[in-house]
């Protein structure tokens, strides 16, 4: 048997962070698709690379299109941020992260106490020969 995509433990952890969907009443449709199907379908799509639309309807996750909307709404509904930090949180109190391997990439860092102008740049060896000439 093949190894689930989705684990247990991650989908209680996951579920009470999806948005509940009211049923429509007035025009009703199909049926919506259980959360964790859809979820299913996103997680072998992204991990396959795949495009949504060859989404096999042999695994029961709805059409590639269902799933795509679904990762969309919750993406617009902050879902996968709050997951991470969820988890972030959970790793932090049972101190298995590394965090000397942490890195801060310092090009996309804002420098709160920065000057509020520019320092000029020092001139290199090339310019100064330059402006010799």
């Amino acid at each position: 048997m093949a190894k689930p995509l989705l684990d247990e433990r991650l989908w209680q952890h996951l579920e009470p962070l999806i948005p509940v969907e009211p049923r429509r009443f007035r025009h009703p449709g199909r049926q919506r698709l259980p959360d964790r199907w859809c979820l299913t379908g996103i997680l072998f799509v992204l991990r396959s690379g795949i495009p949504w639309e060859m989404l096999p309807a042999e695994m029961g996750c709805g059409s590639g299109m269902t799933c795509w909307r679904r990762l969309r709404h919750w993406q617009a509904a902050g879902v996968w941020q709050r997951l991470h930090r969820l988890l972030l949180n959970h790793l932090r109190g049972a101190d298995q992260i590394d965090w000397s391997r942490a890195l801060v990439d310092s090009s996309s860092v804002r420098a709160l106490g920065g000057a509020s102008t520019p320092a000029p740049t020092p001139p290199t060896a090339v310019n100064s020969a330059l402006n010799t000439l």
